[in-house]
């Protein structure tokens, strides 16, 4: 992994930590944020497919119109670094 994929890695995964610890954050969202965290740190695939797949999974969940509106502008921050990963 080149250091800009890792640092953008890292930089999402502190994002979305942040919103998994939260007590802002309602619950049937840190569940689905707890999730995703997992599937980014999995090595079964690159890491430019677990990040398209978790852009995919967080654009699902911005959609939500139930996601309050900080939560949701944190997801599209996570989501602007996540497409910053190349192979």
């Amino acid at each position: 992994m080149s250091n800009n994929n890792q640092e953008s890695w890292e930089s999402a995964i502190q994002t979305l930590n942040q919103l998994a610890t939260s007590h802002s954050t309602p619950k049937n969202f840190k569940k689905t944020i707890t999730d995703l965290i997992t599937e980014l740190k999995s090595d079964e695939y690159s890491i430019s497919v677990r990040a398209a797949n978790a852009i995919s999974a967080l654009d699902d969940i911005t959609q939500d119109p139930n996601v309050p509106s900080f939560v949701r502008t944190s997801l599209w921050q996570a989501v602007s670094v996540l497409e910053s990963i190349r192979e």
